[in-house]
Formats: structure tokens, C-alpha cells, sequence
């Protein structure tokens, strides 16, 4: 399959390819819309979804199979294999719970503004890199879920009305904030979620 990458994008090795459920797809198109398609469905299982006991590595898990399970049999299982990005393997569930812990501590003790917070949740979780795929998506939308689920306020609109799966300004805008915070600067990544 050619599915070809976008700036930024995790490469999947061939046994995470093998993972794919739909063998007749060739094209990052066909591939892009599965998912979409998958992420919609997800998206509605979270809406319906009534408890705020989202900060937890279950919670995790599964909305990352709810978005990406109809199209990828690993979707909601930590991955195994060195990426691009990310921290090693091994150290995923153990960094995973010093972000539920610390974000269960922001919250409780306001340390951050609920913006704030989400920010730093979603970076960390894209740093970590829990899956072999999906995991900036993921990480937009666990954050989502905690300023509406917990913190009560309006998700954040990270595209901004472009589609940050396509490369455009507004993706290259979002990786340099997320490099930025990469090297302890988060205020790039506070301007890119910020209302103007």
C-alpha cells in the first residue's frame, strides 16, 4: 500500500500495516476517509459517553479503539515499535499514569486555567506516542474530552477550518508549537488554541 505521509505523520512499520481491516485500501484518500469515517463514530460514542472518570488509562484506551477500531486491529494497544516521535516503548504505561496523575492534580488544584491545562495534557500525550497511529487526533480529542467533560468548557478548535491531516500553514503552525513545547516553550501552542 502507498498511503504516503504528511509532514510530521508517523510511519507505520509493515506488521502495524498488516493491521489495516480494509485490504482493498491503496491510497492515503481511501485511507483518510475509513478513518474519518471511524473518528465521526467515536466522536458519538464520546457525546453519549456520561461520566467524567475520563482521566484514566482505560478511559485512554478505549476512546483510542472507539476512534480507530473499525479500521485497525491494534487500535486502543499501546505500541511496541520505535517511531519518529515518541519516548521508548517500554516507558509508555509509566509516563501515561505521571500525566493522568499530574493532569488529576492541575485540575483539582487549579494550577493551570482549564485551557492551560488541556494544552499541556494534549502535549504530553503526543510526546508520550501511546499508538502506532492516530495519536494526534487522539490527543486533540482526550483533551476536548477533559475541558468539556470535567472542566466544563467549549472544546477548542484546533483546525482552525483547515484539515491538519493535510499539509497547509495551519499543520505547520501546529508542529512548530508542538516542537516549541517539545523544548519547554508552551506559549505557541497556548496562541495556536487561542481564540483571537
Amino acid at each position: 500500500m502507498n498511503i504516503g505521509y504528511p509532514v510530521g505523520a508517523t510511519r507505520l512499520d509493515p506488521d502495524e500495516l498488516e493491521g489495516l481491516k480494509f485490504k482493498h485500501v491503496t491510497t492515503r484518500g481511501q485511507l483518510d476517509h475509513l478513518e474519518q469515517a471511524n473518528i465521526q463514530e467515536g466522536l458519538v460514542w464520546l457525546r453519549r459517553y456520561k461520566s467524567t472518570d475520563i482521566l484514566n488509562e482505560g478511559f485512554v484506551r478505549e476512546l483510542h479503539k472507539r476512534l480507530f477500531g473499525d479500521v485497525w486491529v491494534w487500535a486502543g494497544t499501546f505500541r511496541n515499535t520505535e517511531k519518529n516521535i515518541g519516548i521508548d516503548p517500554m516507558q509508555i504505561g509509566v509516563q501515561l499514569r505521571l500525566l493522568l496523575d499530574d493532569t488529576r492534580f492541575w485540575v483539582g488544584n487549579g494550577t493551570y486555567e482549564p485551557l492551560g491545562a488541556a494544552v499541556r495534557f494534549h502535549h504530553r500525550l503526543v510526546y508520550i506516542h501511546l499508538f502506532a497511529n492516530g495519536n494526534g487526533r487522539h490527543a486533540r480529542i482526550m483533551a476536548d474530552a477533559i475541558l468539556m467533560k470535567i472542566l466544563k468548557q467549549e472544546p477548542v478548535n484546533w483546525a482552525g477550518g483547515y484539515n491538519l491531516q493535510a499539509m497547509n500553514g495551519r499543520r505547520k503552525q501546529y508542529l512548530q508549537a508542538l516542537r516549541a513545547a517539545d523544548g519547554g516553550d508552551i506559549e505557541p501552542l497556548m496562541r495556536f488554541v487561542s481564540p483571537d
